[in-house]
C-alpha cells in the first residue's frame, strides 16, 4: 500500500517515547488517518504491542473497558471472538470442566480451574453453560454463540475475568484479539489516548 505523506508525518511524532507517555490532544485523528492507510496486519501489530505494553493496564482490564465501550452488537462480535479462540479444551476448563473433554471432569480435584472455573462467575458462567445446553463441548464442536440480547447481560467485570482466564489458559488470546480489532480499529478507540499512543509508536517503530 502506497502511504501519503500525512501517514508519515503523524507516524514519526509517536516514535517519541515521551509522545507515546503523554499523548498529544489530536492522538484520536492521528490514528483514524493511520487506520484508514495502513493494512490490518500493521494495525495488528501496534494492537498487539499496546495490549502487552507494561505502559497499558492489564489484557483482562482492557478487555473490559472495550466491552464497556461497545455496543449490544459490538459486544457479542467481540465475546465471539474471545470464546471462538479459546477451543473446546480451554472453553471446557474456564467452566469447571462440566461434561468437557476427556478428563477435564477431574480438573477441579486435580487442583485446576475446577470451582474457580467460570461456572462460579454468575452471568456468564450460567450464559456459556446455558448455551452449551449443559452437555459442554466435544472436540470439533462449535463454539456457542453468544447474540447481541446474550451480552447485554454481561458486566465489563465478568468479560474482565474471562479475558484474565483465557489468557492464562491461552496466551496466544492476545494475537487473536488484535487480530479482531485491526479489522475493526474504530473499536479500539475505546482504550483512549494513552493506547492510542502506544499503538502509534509501535507502527512508527515497525515502519522503519
Amino acid at each position: 500500500m502506497a502511504f501519503g505523506s500525512d501517514f508519515g508525518r503523524i507516524l514519526d511524532q509517536y516514535s517519541d517515547a515521551s509522545v507515546q507517555q503523554s499523548p498529544p490532544q489530536q492522538v484520536e485523528q492521528d490514528f483514524d488517518e493511520v487506520a484508514r492507510q495502513a493494512d490490518p496486519e500493521t494495525l495488528e501489530h501496534g494492537f498487539n504491542q499496546a495490549f502487552r505494553s507494561d505502559q497499558t493496564p492489564p489484557f483482562g482490564n482492557m478487555m473490559g473497558q472495550l466491552f464497556g465501550q461497545a455496543d449490544s452488537g459490538q459486544r457479542a462480535g467481540m465475546l465471539n471472538q474471545l470464546i471462538g479462540a479459546l477451543g473446546p479444551a480451554v472453553l471446557g476448563s474456564l467452566l469447571g470442566g462440566r461434561g468437557g473433554m476427556g478428563n477435564m471432569g477431574n480438573m477441579s480435584n486435580a487442583g485446576g480451574m475446577g470451582a474457580g472455573g467460570l461456572g462460579g462467575m454468575g452471568g456468564l458462567g450460567s450464559l456459556l453453560g446455558g448455551l452449551l445446553g449443559g452437555g459442554g463441548m466435544s472436540q470439533g464442536t462449535a463454539p456457542p454463540q453468544i447474540t447481541p440480547q446474550d451480552a447485554e447481560k454481561l458486566s465489563p467485570e465478568e468479560v474482565q475475568e474471562l479475558a484474565n482466564r483465557a489468557e492464562q489458559e491461552h496466551p496466544g488470546i492476545i494475537d487473536q484479539m488484535s487480530r479482531y480489532y485491526a479489522q475493526n480499529p474504530q473499536l479500539f478507540k475505546a482504550l483512549g489516548g494513552a493506547a492510542l499512543a502506544i499503538a502509534l509508536g509501535q507502527i512508527a517503530q515497525r515502519r522503519r
